[in-house]
């Protein structure tokens, strides 16, 4: 919280530079900020990522889909989605969707799987968003990648928690039901190695330009980063933590020429929270905490020193671009999703938002300026609402990053990176923010998507009882009364 106000306040209430500039510094953080007539120009000025010219620095960060089918393959609800990331105008599609590379590896019973039964549905999915994509059709198109998963110790292939952790865990272990049994051999890693290079095969005959292996969000790539206490080739030294990792790139040289490869990374991690008596998130546990790749070892603290040295080994391997995120939101969903409003399970912010928008874009700016062979994306913006466009262009500016994602806000605005990069004003009614619906929804068995903002949504039978829920959790806002 504010140090000298004492209180938190929404970002939409700061309608005037000085305003945000003032609540800053009560806060003791900055953040860049371009002049309004520099926006359009920085953020829609074209860069060289690797082998691609990206036509501007925005680009669509990848969302968990609930509205699969049973089998993993995509609905009506997923092509509108993917359809609207088309429409954003966006010069790059980071993953688009997270796509299980295995049935068990999946975060719910509805997220699209990638198999031979479903590769030709997601070609269709790239084809629908280029379709809708305002730079396709004049020469500058987006580029398209795909997110590639396993859920790990979130695994819920089957609507019930399915764990399969890379170690023993002293906090989460009881949370998620993971037993000694839950813990992948390395004969199991052996063989995931195989599936995760296969699904890039399968992407790449899909027209995908490139492929994340995603480390991030507490998810089983991101947990091998902190096995310092696994035995054997997947765990110990960083080395062995990112073993698994350089046998998938291997892999997909060989078996995929070409195909270009990015990584979504939590850059560093957190204690797990829980509400604390007043329901505002506190750390589940005391004391030092050896879990957190990232981490300090306190638990609340950063170090990168690991970080920067995956960063190294990653242009070594010759990955052109990395994804920065934080923590996971199972656990710390105030690290990488700054929100006023918590969703039905979660907690309300220890502090200030954009204290934690700042310190993530801290950290994504010392990679950038740290790794300038790396194309670095900023993530977490989304909180920003009316400001992300000067602070995204501010970033840019300084070489904090490379290029800007956007997040859960292209559920209810997903034309801002085209309004912007063309000098239009935003379209305040749309702007994300951040009431969590798009994540309350889900964990209570309901599909993914912005239920306040979105039309299509907003009259879904599910709304009424999602305004229930959120009622009697006390995490509803001015929106469900709308």
């Amino acid at each position: 919280m504010s140090p000298v106000t004492g209180r938190m306040v929404q970002v939409r209430r700061l309608r005037e530079r000085e305003e945000l500039l003032e609540h800053l510094r009560s806060l003791g953080i900055e953040l860049p900020l371009a002049e309004d007539d520099e926006v359009a120009k920085v953020l829609g000025e074209p860069v060289r990522v690797g082998p691609w010219n990206v036509p501007n620095r925005f680009a669509v960060l990848p969302m968990e889909g609930w509205d699969g089918t049973a089998d993993g393959r995509p609905t009506e609800l997923v092509e509108r989605r993917w359809q609207r990331f088309g429409a954003s105008g966006a010069g790059l599609i980071w993953g688009g969707e997270a796509v299980a590379v295995v049935p068990d590896g999946r975060a719910n019973p509805n997220q699209l799987c990638i198999g031979e039964h479903s590769a030709a549905d997601l070609a269709s999915l790239r084809e629908q968003l280029l379709a809708h994509h305002p730079g396709a059709s004049s020469g500058e198109p987006p580029i398209v990648g795909l997110q590639l998963t396993h859920s790990g110790r979130w695994s819920r292939p089957q609507g019930s928690p399915a764990p399969r952790t890379a170690y023993r865990h002293p906090v989460t272990d009881e949370r998620v039901g993971a037993t000694d049994a839950s813990v992948l051999t390395d004969a199991e890693l052996d063989d995931l190695v195989g599936r995760f290079v296969h699904a890039a095969v399968l992407a790449q005959e899909a027209g995908f330009e490139f492929v994340d292996v995603k480390h991030c969000h507490g998810y089983l790539l991101h947990e091998l980063l902190s096995a310092r206490e696994r035995p054997g080739p997947y765990g110990g030294d960083l080395s062995g933590r990112l073993h698994f990792l350089e046998q998938v790139l291997a892999g997909i040289r060989r078996d995929a020429p070409g195909l270009q490869v990015g990584v979504r990374l939590s850059a560093f991690d957190l204690v797990p929270h829980r509400p604390g008596e007043d329901g505002t998130g506190v750390p589940a546990s005391d004391g030092p905490y050896g879990f957190a790749f990232g981490g300090d070892g306190t638990g609340t603290g950063i170090d990168l020193t690991e970080v920067h040295e995956l960063c190294r080994r990653l242009v070594v391997w010759g990955v052109p671009t990395v994804c920065v995120t934080a923590g996971s939101p199972y656990t710390t969903p105030h690290a990488q999703r700054p929100a006023f409003f918590p969703p039905s399970d979660g907690y309300r912010p220890p502090r200030d938002p954009l204290v934690e928008v700042a310190r993530l874009l801290d950290v994504t700016a010392e990679l950038s300026v740290e790794h300038p062979e790396l194309a670095i994306v900023a993530s977490g913006l989304s909180y920003l609402q009316e400001w992300l466009p000067q602070v995204a262009a501010g970033l840019v500016a300084s070489s904090g990053a490379t290029l800007v994602g956007y997040g859960r806000g292209v559920l209810s605005y997903p034309e801002l990176p085209a309004d912007v990069v063309a000098g239009r004003p935003l379209q305040r009614r749309a702007l994300c923010r951040t009431f969590s619906d798009c994540t309350t929804a889900p964990r209570n068995g309901m599909v993914s998507g912005c239920y306040p903002l979105d039309p299509a949504y907003k009259s879904r039978p599910e709304r009424g009882e999602l305004v229930r829920i959120k009622r009697a959790a006390g995490t509803s806002s001015d929106a469900d009364d709308s």
